[in-house]
């Protein structure tokens, strides 16, 4: 606050100095130091953080208030009960908008009203249908947003986040299960991402892709969706990851639409976790007091030593990895037939929102939106449906060929009849493919390949066919 306050000072002392000559130094030095002290003591006069608007987002678990304010300043929180309400005191505020405009439809506040408690200080009563945990943060001016903003997120009191024990899914008995897609459409709510040159709003154009995908696995038998994120409010980046998580994905796909400063770049890509941020998570998930959890497959880190637990930890990351290059490379051939790939491979980058230790988990680039032809594509309904085929048909190829155990996908595999194959499927040498890799998510020993193809060793090469045992 006291920037603007001492900008005006600093232009008086200037202007002083410029008439006085070649005594300006000493008595600049003097004016300023005067009048920066009397700011201090609060007898310069102050600038106002008013309340230039307030924004209202809900999510099924929170719901989160922004306000603009026109400078930072400080504010005080607190719940009271009987009835449930939240006080906001902000110091050297005033309200200029109608907080009965404000749009609070289907949320979880009942009302917004303004008071005085004392001099100077704006006093905001958030009226709330239920009893909600409260916490706030202010944040500072960036390229979307040239107002300060205080943040005011309302939670219940249910929905803090733990670890979860996860993969130990089962089927009603006699019965396959589906496979469980986690489909994270990325941004939402305050963050709305990138922005095209006619100003769409990633956020928006990559919700209604994740739909779309959602209704293409609804009417796919033996798969699942299940959607991070179902309206325009905002996730944080672990928490999407933790949902996923919760709801014992098998797959986790973030989408996204990229920008770049350059309106020239175009394309769509894929990226996995990287080996630096694969390695960092397993530290994370190591350190957490939470990691006795069954992390992996129903594999409880609890009674393990710590070099044993980094050892499991580690081996779970560099499947999941692999899971995904191959889910990925797998995409990308079909957005190939649609759209100019920017990266012709699977990118590695150190996402957060990729750091899940059970799960393969890709980020889906489906285009520059700050591109104007792309934008134009990507605000388009049947541009947006090619895109969530492109993601559909590279998830079920994958799948069709590593069915997770149990799964109504797998049962289906086995049951096709293969008379040239004697019990055993046809496979292809993909890039990046290993005999032991191939072995492990078949659940096969590698001996046992070598024997059926007739390998002396384990060297493959990419367009070589292999048989694998169907069970």
């Amino acid at each position: 606050m006291w920037s603007r306050v001492l900008l005006p000072v600093r232009w008086a002392v200037n202007g002083v100095s410029s008439l006085l000559g070649s005594q300006r130094s000493a008595v600049s030095t003097t004016l300023l130091t005067t009048l920066t002290a009397l700011a201090a003591q609060g007898l310069a006069p102050t600038a106002w953080a008013d309340v230039e608007d307030i924004r209202v987002w809900q999510s099924p678990e929170s719901t989160r208030l922004v306000l603009d304010l026109t400078e930072s300043t400080e504010h005080k929180i607190f719940p009271l009960s009987n009835p449930n309400r939240v006080v906001i005191d902000l110091s050297d505020s005033k309200m200029l908008i109608d907080p009965s405009a404000v749009d609070i439809a289907e949320t979880a506040v009942a009302g917004i009203r303004t008071g005085s408690p004392s001099k100077n200080t704006l006093r905001i009563v958030l009226d709330l249908n239920e009893t909600l945990k409260v916490s706030s943060f202010p944040l500072a001016p960036n390229d979307v947003y040239k107002n300060h903003r205080l943040v005011v997120d309302l939670k219940r009191a249910d929905t803090g986040q733990s670890v979860v024990p996860v993969k130990e899914v089962k089927a009603p008995k006699g019965k396959a299960r589906d496979i469980i897609v986690a489909i994270d459409a990325g941004h939402g709510g305050e963050d709305p991402g990138a922005s095209g040159p006619r100003r769409t709003k990633e956020k928006h154009v990559v919700l209604a892709i994740a739909k779309k995908l959602e209704k293409l696995l609804k009417d796919e038998p033996g798969y699942t969706p299940f959607m991070v994120r179902t309206g325009d409010y905002y996730i944080g980046l672990r928490e999407r990851t933790e949902k996923a998580r919760s709801a014992n994905a098998d797959f986790f796909v973030s989408i996204h639409a990229d920008a770049f400063k350059n309106p020239k770049a175009h394309g769509s890509s894929v990226y996995v976790l990287s080996d630096r941020g694969a390695t960092s998570e397993t530290a994370r998930w190591l350190a957490d007091n939470e990691n006795n959890a069954d992390l992996i497959g129903g594999i409880s880190l609890g009674d393990k030593d710590d070099h044993l637990k980094m050892t499991l930890l580690d081996l779970s990351m560099t499947y999941q990895r692999n899971s995904s290059k191959r889910i990925g490379a797998d995409i990308l051939k079909y957005m190939g037939n649609i759209s100019y790939l920017h990266k012709r491979q699977v990118e590695e980058a150190a996402f957060v929102v990729l750091k899940a230790p059970d799960m393969p988990a890709l980020l889906v680039e489906t285009g520059f939106i700050s591109n104007p032809g792309e934008e134009r594509k990507l605000n388009t309904s049947s541009y947006q449906q090619k895109m969530a085929g492109a993601i559909f048909n590279g998830l079920k190829k994958y799948f069709k060929d590593h069915p997770p155990n149990g799964t109504f996908v797998e049962n289906r595999r086995n049951t096709v009849p293969n008379a040239s194959s004697g019990g055993t499927r046809s496979y292809v040498i993909r890039s990046g493919d290993t005999l032991s890799e191939i072995a492990l998510d078949n659940g096969v020993a590698i001996a046992e390949l070598r024997r059926l193809n007739g390998l002396s060793n384990d060297r493959i090469r990419i367009g070589q066919t292999i048989k694998i045992p169907n069970s």
